[in-house]
């Protein structure tokens, strides 16, 4: 299993990218959560099959077709195993 901590940066507000990253998520079989940030970011938290996640991670770098992503910062982290299903955090 494998875990990751990413923030991607750039017009990730207002745009849906929160719900189209869950969405993205549970297709992948992952688990984790999302949420904005007060300085413009989303945040998130992924883990599960190598694979997967890596492929939530390039996903990330494009997001839905109305944002535009500048940036994503990404680093594994310990798998939570508290962490169940994908949700988005306000």
């Amino acid at each position: 299993m494998k875990a990751i901590h990413a923030r991607v940066r750039g017009l990730v507000q207002g745009v849906f990218f929160r719900q189209n990253c869950r969405r993205e998520a549970l297709s992948l079989g992952l688990a984790g959560w999302v949420r904005n940030d007060p300085d413009g970011s989303v945040e998130v938290f992924a883990q599960g099959d190598d694979e997967a996640v890596d492929r939530l991670v390039a996903w990330l770098w494009h997001g839905p077709p109305s944002a535009r992503v500048t940036a994503v910062e990404s680093e594994t982290v310990p798998p939570d195993p508290q962490v169940t299903g994908f949700v988005i955090r306000r």
